[in-house]
């Protein structure tokens, strides 16, 4: 016999929640969960991490390329101990600086200037490479000279440390730092840069462009010198397409169409690029590559001054065989000489 209690019934433990009351807190965190979901898919779009992706249409870069030469050299090299000597002698061979500059030009040269290194170690652009570089350009006849890069590291400690920053001042060149509205979209029809936000500010006035790397040692694609030296344009999230390194690097070739490259294989960082350090990872090669086609003097940079074999090179081979280069640089119509 059970027992009763004399004042009615027990009311429920505190704990204890009505089939009704549960029905409708279960209704209240399904559209909770219903909501983040939502809230979440708006925030994480399938293609946001997806190298390209961009939501606003961009331009195109004009191409800034010299009509072709049927008699000029396309690929010239010259050896020397002296920057400036031996960047007048690669030019000399290719017809002169005149035959790219004219009177009233605006020129943007675009250093690599990624890293907050000294000169030594040949990890970034030298300053006495500008200076010949710059100077030449004047000596064309060039109205202004725009340096422009968005480095890896700080900017103005990049700049400065690299000397870029001294020859800027010393020579009068419009030195143009990366700032938030420095960018603007750009299309493109890559294999994987397809839009995306590009250091565009320089652009607006350049009526030619010259692209100055140094050759070194890069440890995602193994190289970094002329074709990869555009990278630096790029703004945002861009260490995204690290894991495409070598389809991105090739896509330089499509989207920058240069009036000159100079590869400067005066030091060569042979090992632990990109960034250096150490200056035993540096060899003596007092060579200069300068010309029209980035994947010919690339394929020279990459075979004599890396002393590496070719065939490795992978980004190099896919723009060859996008028709974007000449991968076979003794094919090109080329000069060699002594500064």
């Amino acid at each position: 016999m059970s027992a009763t209690n004399p004042k009615g019934p027990s009311p429920p433990p505190e704990d204890s929640v009505s089939r009704r009351e549960f029905l409708v807190r279960l209704g209240v965190t399904g559209a909770l969960i219903a909501g983040s979901g939502l809230a979440a898919k708006k925030l994480w779009q399938p293609k946001h991490f997806v190298p390209g992706f961009e939501q606003t249409k961009g331009s195109q870069l004009r191409s800034y390329a010299p009509e072709a030469s049927k008699v000029l050299p396309s690929l010239a090299i010259a050896h020397g101990t002296e920057h400036e000597k031996t960047i007048r002698a690669a030019l000399a061979a290719l017809g002169g600086m005149g035959r790219f500059i004219q009177n009233g030009d605006v020129v943007m040269i675009k250093p690599n200037v990624a890293f907050d290194r000294p000169p030594a170690l040949a990890a970034t652009t030298h300053p006495d490479a500008l200076r010949a570089v710059a100077k030449l350009c004047f000596e064309a006849g060039a109205h202004k000279v725009i340096i422009a890069d968005n480095p890896i590291n700080s900017p103005t400690g990049c700049f400065l440390k690299s000397g870029i920053t001294a020859v800027a001042s010393e020579m009068n060149l419009d030195l143009m730092y990366p700032e938030t509205n420095s960018f603007a979209p750009l299309s493109l029809t890559g294999e994987i840069l397809k839009e995306w936000t590009f250091f565009n500010t320089p652009f607006k006035q350049a009526t030619k462009v010259i692209g100055l790397a140094p050759c070194k040692d890069h440890n995602l694609c193994h190289a970094s010198m002329t074709t990869k030296n555009w990278y630096g344009l790029l703004g945002g999230r861009r260490n995204q397409f690290h894991q495409h390194i070598h389809s991105i690097v090739s896509d330089f070739a499509l989207m920058m169409k240069p009036t000159l490259v100079i590869l400067d294989g005066m030091s060569v960082l042979m090992s632990n690029g990109p960034t250096g350090g150490r200056l035993s990872d540096v060899k003596v090669m007092n060579t200069i590559v300068a010309g029209t086609d980035m994947v010919a003097v690339d394929s020279y940079g990459y075979s004599h001054l890396l002393e590496r074999d070719i065939a490795e090179l992978t980004y190099l081979h896919k723009a060859n065989d996008r028709g974007l280069g000449q991968i076979n640089w003794k094919d090109t119509l080329y000069k060699e000489v002594q500064a």
